[in-house]
């Protein structure tokens, strides 16, 4: 299975630093995340997608409606593929950043998860999707955290490779399993 994995676009709360990993609680995109979105669909037009995914997020969800436009099709929310609870919504990402700084990967914030735990749940939705889709190319719409998790995944050196950046709207590919 191939999967095409989109950031989604600038939210009111990258604007603020302020952190969101409550889907209950809407952040939506900005003008500027809508446009990255739109830039994202014309990059991304070529590739015929045969199923999608979406985390519980309004901002995900924004930017998913925008990437399928023209495709025909409807987003299957999941929420393995929210954002990694840190148990600080509200709180300016500095907060979080300074508790995880030492180790990334183990750390776990109070009421929150580690970063282990989220690449556990990430490998549940992509095992289970590549069950169900073994031959898709599939748009998986998420957030930084998530798909850095898959992309850590299929990493050997996962202290590194959880420490990876993506931009808003950035897309990345990885075949799964």
């Amino acid at each position: 299975m191939k999967l095409i994995l989109v950031r989604h676009g600038e939210s009111e709360g990258n604007v603020k630093h302020v952190i969101n990993d409550d889907p209950m609680r809407a952040v939506a995109l900005t003008e500027r995340g809508r446009a990255q979105a739109v830039a994202a669909a014309e990059r991304l037009q070529g590739i015929r997608f045969t199923h999608a995914y979406v985390s519980e997020f309004t901002r995900a969800r924004q930017t998913a409606a925008i990437l399928l436009r023209q495709h025909g099709l409807v987003p299957v929310v999941d929420a393995r593929l929210n954002e990694r609870i840190s148990g600080m919504d509200g709180l300016h990402v500095d907060v979080f950043n300074d508790l995880v700084r030492e180790d990334y990967l183990h750390t776990k914030p109070p009421g929150g998860e580690s970063f282990l735990e989220q690449m556990a749940r990430i490998r549940s939705f992509l095992d289970e999707i590549s069950h169900r889709h073994p031959d898709g190319i599939v748009l998986v719409v998420s957030h930084e955290n998530p798909i850095v998790a898959a992309l850590t995944l299929k990493s050997t050196t996962p202290e590194s490779a959880c420490l990876q950046k993506l931009d808003n709207c950035e897309s990345v590919v990885l075949d799964w399993p």
